[in-house]
C-alpha cells in the first residue's frame, strides 16, 4: 500500500513540476505599432472626412509620403516569439488613407500579412552597378587620374576657376 501512495506523490508532483515548467514555453506576444481599433477605421469614410477628422479619430499615423499623393500610413504588427528563437510576425496591417488636393479623403486601403516582403541578405557581399576592383586598384588607382596638370598648376585650373 505505501508503494502505491509513493507512486502517486511522485506522478503528482512530476505532473505539478510540469505545469509549472509549461509556461517557460509559451510565446511572448508583443503590439508593435499602430494598435488598430477596427470600430475607428470603419469609421474613416472617403469623400466626408478630412485630415483634422482622420487625426481626431485615428491619432498622428505612422509615417506620410514624402512624394506623389499626399497619403497617411498607420501600421500595426503583432509578433510573437517562443523562448530562444527570432520573433516571427503573426498578424500585420496597413492602413492607409489618401487625400485629395482639397484636405479631403479619397480612398481608404487595408492591406495585411500578404503584402509583407522577407528579405533574405545575400551572403556578406552586396552587388553594385559598376565594375570589380582589387585591392591593388582600390589602393593605386587613382595615380595619373587625379590633378594631371602637375604641381604647378595651369591659370584657370583651379577649384574655382583661377
Amino acid at each position: 500500500m505505501k508503494t502505491g501512495a509513493i507512486n502517486k506523490a511522485r506522478t503528482g508532483a512530476a505532473v505539478l513540476l510540469a505545469a509549472a515548467l509549461l509556461p517557460g514555453c509559451a510565446s511572448i506576444r508583443e503590439s508593435r505599432g499602430y494598435i488598430e481599433d477596427a470600430t475607428l477605421t470603419s469609421l474613416i469614410q472617403p469623400k466626408i472626412d478630412n485630415r483634422q477628422s482622420v487625426e481626431g479619430t485615428l491619432g498622428r499615423p505612422t509615417f506620410t509620403s514624402q512624394f506623389g499623393t499626399p497619403t497617411w500610413y498607420y501600421v500595426s504588427s503583432i509578433t510573437g516569439q517562443r523562448p530562444f528563437n527570432r520573433p516571427r510576425i503573426r498578424d500585420h496591417s496597413v492602413l492607409a488613407v489618401t487625400f485629395d488636393a482639397n484636405g479631403r479623403v479619397s480612398e481608404v486601403k487595408r492591406s495585411g500579412v500578404d503584402q509583407v516582403v522577407y528579405l533574405d541578405p545575400n551572403g556578406d557581399k552586396t552587388p553594385t552597378l559598376g565594375r570589380e576592383r582589387g585591392f591593388l586598384e582600390d589602393l593605386f588607382g587613382n595615380i595619373g587620374q587625379v590633378g594631371s596638370t602637375g604641381l604647378g598648376g595651369a591659370a584657370g585650373s583651379g577649384p574655382n576657376g583661377q
